[in-house]
């Protein structure tokens, strides 16, 4: 089964840079979307044979915002993570399949001068709750922009971005903890010494000098290691400051 999952900085916007047809080109089973950014009901994109599941911000205009397309049936949506927490700021969709969940998510930023970094680290703590309750009960693939660059070797430059958001010792710390619960970071685990990015700032030419973060990820439960195929970073696709992550697995 393949599954892709791409910040795309506004659908509007990219919808305007032909990514109906990096969408048609990637062809996945499952197509998650982060950051859309719609204030309405009307979703500006379909796409035949597949379901699209979707949650915005009710809190903040053209903010925050993530949507599904699944070629196969889910058998139960769920928004948020338990009781449906966050769902306010349109963060976490979770399909459920026969054999296991999908969670899409954008986890929050931490802001100027780490302004809601707190509010980021209960996110976390609930984030690992909620993801270990699904694990107790089927496979667990949890994907998005998970705004953190996990090791030095997840950005250009990591020793002046210490104290910015995404690279704090904190978020770092907090994605360890949720690795510790019995998850896998898809792409390191395949390929450990590789430096690849999936961010780069609109500011100071980053993408053209590939001075980026690795940010967003697949992640899955240690019980489906043996059903791992392939982890890939689609650097050159455009449309976004990011660019879409691919998981390929036997399941």
């Amino acid at each position: 089964m393949k599954f892709v999952s791409f910040n795309v900085n506004g659908l509007r916007a990219i919808l305007k840079k032909d990514f109906e047809n990096t969408f048609d080109d990637l062809n996945a089973d499952i197509f998650s979307l982060n950051e859309t950014k719609l204030s309405d009901d009307i979703f500006p994109l379909q796409k035949e044979g597949y379901q699209i599941f979707y949650t915005n911000s009710k809190v903040k205009k053209g903010y925050s915002g993530v949507a599904v397309f699944s070629k196969i049936n889910p058998l139960s949506v769920h928004y948020g993570l338990t009781d449906n927490l966050y769902d306010e700021e349109g963060r976490v969709i979770t399909l459920e399949f026969e054999n296991f969940y999908y969670v899409a998510c954008y986890v929050p930023n931490s802001g100027e001068n780490l302004k809601r970094l707190d509010f980021r680290l209960d996110f976390e703590k609930n984030l690992v709750d909620y993801l270990n309750s699904l694990k107790a009960k089927k496979h667990v693939v949890y994907a998005g922009d998970l705004n953190v660059a996990h090791e030095e070797i997840d950005i250009k430059n990591p020793a002046t971005n210490h104290h910015n958001a995404g690279f704090t010792d904190e978020e770092r710390a907090a994605f360890s903890a949720l690795l510790s619960e019995g998850y896998i970071d898809t792409y390191r685990y395949l390929h450990p010494e590789q430096v690849e990015y999936s961010w780069w700032s609109y500011r100071f030419n980053a993408r053209k000098n590939n001075a980026g973060w690795r940010i967003d990820y697949f992640i899955i439960d240690e019980g489906l290691k043996d059903k791992l195929i392939s982890s890939i970073i689609h650097t050159d696709i455009m449309g976004s400051d990011h660019c879409p992550i691919e998981l390929n697995l036997n399941i």
